[in-house]
């Protein structure tokens, strides 16, 4: 693998420009052979927590604990947080894991599903009477659709009772979260945060604990070691219920770090403009075209594009440029690509990978 290589790639993707500097400061600081039991590792968990939520924007009441992964995030929300049923937005791959997930765990769940590359009509949706939990994928991988959060809040607003769960794994840290209208919210770093894979991250309010806990309290099977309550009760102090990915936690310190001093502001224009670029071209171009054709529904993250002769050739048109991009998500693999804009990607970057096409 190359490094002079630039990757498009919607997860895992170009990694932090610093990422060599920081594993360095890692491996020289010890970081890696500390105790998560002691008070290095304790400062540590407790530094990154509180970087995750200045650059989110997390309040008070609110919980960061870490995880292995997004997909874990599913089962873990399932399991603390509906006793029978909820209530599930699809509109494509993993929209609709997070159904299946529900229904592997035993529950009831419900869902309304539009067709890939389409978003929703929110005025017209009604969430079941019974359902616990509103379930949303913010950000569809699979097919590159970005709901808009209005909606989402709007939604949260006409069913206040209901807990309201947000899958930002291809949105963090660019969509920008009211968070007194979400209860959870859930991703994994090797997209937006340009990090190694293997670490997940959920941030639940007290509500979340609260249900968790009142269905431990019946009986109900809500997980082992990773828990709500066992996590709440590790995260009191600074420590992991398991011995975690010690380096993951502090290299997602550092990544954030960078990320405030460059400012969330700027990261989500600079996101903006590279993601007009893009949809730009694509709309101009003979043969390739947006796959999701209503601009309102379009991803500015995750990019699909429609490549009627075949995604093979495009990919290797690009890679011998110096550019790797995805294919096509399951069976649109070769009928498409997917192209990553996360803050890791420079505008530069992006003009050379255009430029290739």
């Amino acid at each position: 693998m190359s490094k002079n290589l630039i990757y498009f790639t919607v997860g895992p993707t170009q990694v932090h420009p610093e990422t060599e500097a920081y594993v360095h400061d890692a491996l020289e600081s010890g970081v890696c052979s500390i105790s998560h039991r002691g008070k290095t590792f304790a400062e540590l968990f407790a530094r990154t927590v509180a970087s995750v939520k200045k650059l989110l924007n997390v309040p008070e009441g609110f919980h960061v604990f870490f995880l292995g992964s997004a997909t874990e995030g599913i089962e873990r929300v399932i399991e603390n947080c509906v006793r029978e049923k909820s209530f599930h937005l699809v509109n494509g791959a993993f929209s609709a894991r997070f159904f299946e997930t529900a229904q592997e765990l035993k529950k009831r769940p419900e869902k309304v599903e539009v067709a890939k590359g389409q978003g929703f009509d929110f005025s017209s949706l009604t969430v079941p009477a019974e359902a616990e939990m509103v379930c949303v994928t913010h950000n569809e991988t699979s097919t590159g659709v970005a709901l808009d959060m209005q909606d989402i809040y709007t939604l949260k607003r006409k069913y206040p009772e209901k807990l309201f769960a947000l899958d930002i794994v291809s949105s963090a840290p660019y969509v920008d979260i009211d968070y007194s209208l979400i209860d959870c919210a859930f991703f994994s770093v090797q997209k937006g945060f340009g990090m190694p894979a293997g670490l997940g991250v959920i941030i639940v309010n007290d509500a979340c604990i609260a249900k968790a806990e009142r269905l431990q309290e019946e009986g109900m099977n809500i997980g082992s070691y990773h828990n709500f309550p066992v996590l709440l009760g590790y995260e009191v102090k600074h420590q992991t219920p398991e011995t975690p990915n010690v380096l993951g936690i502090y290299l997602l310190g550092r990544v954030c770090d960078a990320y405030i001093e460059r400012g969330i502001e700027r990261i989500r224009t600079e996101t903006d403009e590279k993601a007009e670029k893009i949809y730009s071209f694509f709309g101009k171009h003979g043969a390739y075209k947006p796959f999701v054709k209503n601009p309102a529904w379009r991803s500015p993250t995750t990019i699909v594009i429609d490549t009627p002769e075949g995604s093979a050739p495009v990919m290797k048109t690009l890679a011998d440029a110096g550019f790797v991009v995805s294919s096509g998500y399951g069976k649109a693999k070769d009928a498409q690509i997917r192209i990553a804009n996360f803050p890791t990607h420079s505008l530069k970057d992006v003009e050379g990978m255009l430029a290739a096409l």
